[in-house]
């Protein structure tokens, strides 16, 4: 890509467009153009999970992800997740297991998890914590982040 160029695609479940340029990064877009801050850069190298997002149903690191990769791609954010002012089931349980500190990695940390249940609905400990291991919480919680998934799971278990 050799200059700015223009992009299609469903951010949160509605048409979006948006003007990137050279090495513009997805992390980058959302939040530049579309004030969305849940996606965090935070290491810049894809090792931390704190720039998690949704694209076409896969998590991908936002700070490594060029943003004219999404054109014509679906983009689910943290900010999506939940519907209007109810919160996602993952939501509730990560902060009634209070599984954030600083908040800084949770929502990677939720994106993820929702991956986790789409393939595994009853995940054990070592599942969680092998699948969650490209997340890093540098506040240490955690054991309340693998509590949450395990409430999470059992609560949409229940539900249907």
């Amino acid at each position: 890509m050799s200059g700015p160029r223009d992009i299609t695609f469903t951010l949160n479940g509605r048409p979006a467009a948006a003007t990137v340029k050279p090495g513009e990064t997805l992390v980058d877009v959302l939040t530049n153009q579309f004030d969305l801050t849940g996606a965090r850069e935070s290491c810049a190298q894809g090792l931390c999970g704190c720039c998690t997002v949704l694209v076409d149903g896969d998590a991908v690191s936002g700070c490594l992800y060029m943003a004219w990769f999404a054109d014509g791609a679906e983009i689910n954010t943290i900010e999506g997740l939940a519907d209007g002012n109810t919160l996602h089931p993952i939501q509730e349980a990560f902060l009634e297991a209070g599984a954030f500190q600083c908040g800084f990695c949770t929502p990677g940390f939720i994106l993820m998890t929702k991956k986790l249940l789409e393939a595994h609905p009853d995940p054990d400990d070592d599942v969680i914590r092998h699948f969650l291991v490209g997340n890093l919480c540098r506040c240490a919680a955690y054991p309340e982040i693998v509590a949450a998934v395990k409430l999470a799971a059992r609560r949409l278990r229940d539900a249907g």
